[in-house]
């Protein structure tokens, strides 16, 4: 973090198309209609929520798939990540401090985390005795890290790489919706 508190780190370079290419036909197909969605959004809420919908309606392995914001402390007080539009089980994680759990590690570290074995992880804040993998992909706004996204699967090991690529993508169209209307 540099001073003032604002990320820096570089955007992965994940730009459509590139990254469509090389996953799976359904995925192409899912991250093409997803693009089609950004595309026509009329707010960044309706735009989260038709991702966190589709990416749960169509892979299995996607129990619960939800949007955190950052948002800001006011003075004398920590930023928090706030639960935004989420499909899944009801969650006691509306606000996690950005120190805490795998959610706070993706914003601290910059980039995704996927946690094959939450139960193995000592960052994991539990919050079903279900979820058994992680995977938390962060949203960047010209550079700056602002929210990110999640999901959890009732599967051990369940994110492969074709979908940590789809899940980065949906960030990516997230952040690019956000600087297109600021």
């Amino acid at each position: 973090m540099r001073p003032g508190g604002r990320w820096t780190l570089p955007e992965p370079s994940l730009r459509g198309c590139d990254v469509i290419k090389d996953m799976p036909t359904h995925q192409q197909d899912l991250a093409r209609e997803i693009d089609r969605l950004s595309e026509a959004a009329e707010s960044a809420d309706y735009l989260m929520s038709m991702i966190v919908g589709r990416l749960q309606e169509r892979l299995s392995h996607f129990n619960w798939v939800g949007f955190y914001m950052i948002q800001k402390g006011l003075p004398g007080e920590d930023s928090m990540l706030v639960l935004g539009p989420y499909v899944g089980a009801e969650t006691p994680h509306k606000r996690i401090p950005l120190n805490q759990g795998i959610c706070g590690a993706a914003v601290t570290q910059g980039h995704t985390v996927v946690v094959d074995d939450v139960n193995a992880d000592p960052r994991y804040l539990a919050c079903s005795i279900e979820t058994k993998s992680e995977i938390v992909a962060p949203i960047f706004v010209n550079g700056s890290i602002v929210g990110e996204l999640d999901i959890d699967s009732h599967t051990p090991a369940a994110f492969s790489a074709d979908d940590r690529q789809l899940v980065e993508h949906c960030a990516a169209l997230v952040g690019r919706y956000l600087e297109r209307t600021a």
